[in-house]
């Protein structure tokens, strides 16, 4: 029987040359070998972090996405702060079908701004994109994928993921039903194209999606989006018009036609826009803020001030709801609460379109 001090040398020793040993195959390019070493020695040692980081990033990069994503996880618990582990997690869970997780994570690693790779950054932000469409924030998922694809990846994922983001189908690329893949297509080439400005090629898309999908949801609304990146505002207008026609519900054009009677002066066409908008869905907090716009620019500005207060409860992070507000405040002699709401608009102000997306 041994004594438990000898008991303890003797495991500290063998975890000493389990360590080692795993640390010489890693650097030596002898992976199978390191991932069974370091997998011995976080058994030997499971308060082991720098192991467990080890192992997982040697999984991940093998793509055993259960077994990298266990160990990563083990990382993260024994690790404060530690970031830069979220991205290659997210992307394990997203991978073994652990939706809500990997949104999370991804959305928590975006905002601390860790050090990554260019090709982790591309792959992290890419999946992002494809949850957030999944979740409905179609709007943030194409900040993303417009991204992606100025960086160069133009490749037939991304023009996949943009056509499902565009056409506001809440699905994953391997869920979405058969029966919308041509719209999907047409709509995700005439995204791309527009988005990179080549408005000639996204006009013949959108032309044979507007003929075979006219009466679809949402393909006007997405016409009305290329209309805008064309800078043919009255041709949006009308998409816009139309798509309402189709689905009188439709909160995104109704919003999309506020802020086009606002830049035009016709305060009192958007304003019952804005109120329908209000109505229909009383959570969503751009439809607040598109309401306290309007009833700023009518002049009334205590009701814009009210509306612009229950945007900024809904989404306190949103700089531009702060900086309608902090005008709004202006207007009322409230220069105190003015400057309040400037000085967290600026600390809020998105920088880079993967920051927009937040």
């Amino acid at each position: 029987m041994l004594f438990p001090a000898i008991w303890f040398l003797l495991a500290a020793a063998d975890f000493t040359q389990v360590s080692e040993r795993a640390e010489q195959a890693r650097t030596t390019g002898r992976i199978e070998d390191a991932v069974v070493l370091y997998s011995e020695g976080v058994q030997l040692r499971p308060a082991w972090a720098d192991g467990w980081w080890s192992l997982g990033t040697l999984l991940f990069e093998q793509q055993r996405f259960p077994e990298a994503g266990a160990a990563l996880n083990r990382f993260v618990s024994l690790t404060p702060n530690a970031w830069t582990a979220y991205a290659p997690l997210a992307l394990c869970e997203y991978e073994t079908r652990h939706y809500d997780n990997a949104e999370k994570r991804f959305e928590q690693w975006a905002a601390k701004k860790p050090p990554a790779s260019k090709a982790l950054m591309a792959d992290a932000f890419f999946h992002w994109a494809l949850l957030l469409t999944r979740s409905g924030r179609f709007e943030q998922a194409l900040v993303l994928l417009t991204a992606q694809a100025k960086a160069g990846n133009t490749g037939e994922a991304v023009t996949e993921a943009m056509g499902l983001a565009s056409l506001r189908i809440p699905y994953l690329p391997e869920d979405y039903p058969a029966a919308e893949r041509e719209p999907v297509w047409l709509a995700g080439r005439a995204t791309l194209e527009s988005r990179l400005r080549r408005f000639d090629q996204a006009a013949a898309d959108a032309k044979q999606l507007l003929l075979h999908y006219g009466n679809h949801p949402n393909v006007h609304y997405f016409l009305g989006i290329v209309s805008l990146d064309a800078n043919d505002s009255a041709g949006a207008s009308n998409e816009f018009q139309r798509e309402l026609e189709i689905s009188p519900r439709h909160v995104p054009a109704l919003l999309q036609l506020v802020f086009y009677n606002l830049e035009r002066g016709e305060s009192g066409e958007a304003l019952p826009l804005a109120e329908r908008a209000v109505a229909i869905a009383p959570s969503d907090f751009v439809s607040h803020a598109a309401l306290g716009k309007a009833l700023y620019a009518a002049g009334r500005f205590e009701e814009s001030a009210h509306q612009l207060e229950t945007a900024r409860k809904i989404a306190p992070e949103s700089p531009y709801v702060r900086w309608w507000l902090s005008q709004t405040y202006a207007a009322l002699g409230r220069p105190d609460d003015a400057e309040r709401e400037r000085a967290v608009f600026a600390k809020l102000k998105p920088r880079t379109p993967q920051e927009d997306a937040r």
